[in-house]
Formats: C-alpha cells, sequence, structure tokens
C-alpha cells in the first residue's frame, strides 16, 4: 500500500526544486561554475525526489522492479501512472542525473543549462502521480 504522506512529500519536494530550477534557469551562465554547481545540485535533487517517488509507488503496488532509475518512470508508464513519452522525458532526465553524479563522462555544461527547458515534464510528472494517488482513494 502507498504511503500517501510520504509520497506527496516527495512529489512536494520535486515541485519546490523545480520552482528553484526556475528562478535560476536565467542566471545558469556555464561561465558561473558556482551557480551552475547549485543549479545542477537542485537538479539532481530534483530528478532523484522524482526517481524516489516513482520506485516507492512500484513497490508499494507489487509492481515489476524497476532495472534502473530510467526505468521506475517506464514502470509507472506500464500501469498508466504516466503516459510513454513523459516516462521517455524522465529517463533521460535520470540519466542527466546519474552523468552528474557518478561523472561518467565528462559533463557539456551548455547541456545542463539546456535541461532547465524540460523542467515542465517534472511538473507533468508531479500532477500525473498526484492524480493517479487521488483516483486511488475515490
Amino acid at each position: 500500500m502507498v504511503d500517501e504522506a510520504r509520497l506527496l512529500g516527495l512529489l512536494r519536494r520535486v515541485t519546490d526544486d523545480v520552482a528553484v530550477l526556475r528562478a535560476r534557469a536565467g542566471a545558469a551562465d556555464p561561465a558561473d561554475r558556482e551557480r551552475l554547481d547549485a543549479v545542477k545540485y537542485t537538479l539532481v535533487t530534483a530528478v532523484e525526489g522524482a526517481i524516489r517517488a516513482a520506485q516507492h509507488l512500484a513497490a508499494s503496488e507489487s509492481w515489476r522492479v524497476p532495472a534502473t532509475n530510467a526505468d521506475a518512470f517506464r514502470v509507472l508508464a506500464e500501469h498508466g501512472v504516466v503516459d510513454d513519452v513523459l516516462a521517455e522525458d524522465l529517463a533521460r532526465a535520470a540519466g542527466l542525473r546519474n552523468l552528474l553524479v557518478h561523472r561518467y563522462a565528462d559533463i557539456n555544461d551548455t547541456r545542463v543549462v539546456a535541461a532547465l527547458a524540460g523542467l515542465d515534464a517534472l511538473d507533468a510528472y508531479v500532477d500525473a502521480v498526484t492524480a493517479w494517488v487521488a483516483a486511488q482513494r475515490d
């Protein structure tokens, strides 16, 4: 059974991080390392919160275990929580999060700044999961 308070708390933090990212988006200059590092960290925490929410939902509902962080969003799509397009957008965000956290490769800071244009996917995710939770109550 889904711990609704926990899930909604995770989603609220995602929403808060997205608001911070939107406020910083215009000032995210790849040449300003300190500011860009703050943007990167907030982007990581926003995506991490979305992943944690997806994993909580999958585990609570006894859906299949996601193979990766990106796959957690695909599991939600399999059960109609999000659509396939949104799941893939979020899977790409999880990939960027992995690059930022694990530094698998040199990260093009221009790509990070460009990722800020995709914040609507996180908003849509929060809306979709919140709607799913509400529908389960009814």
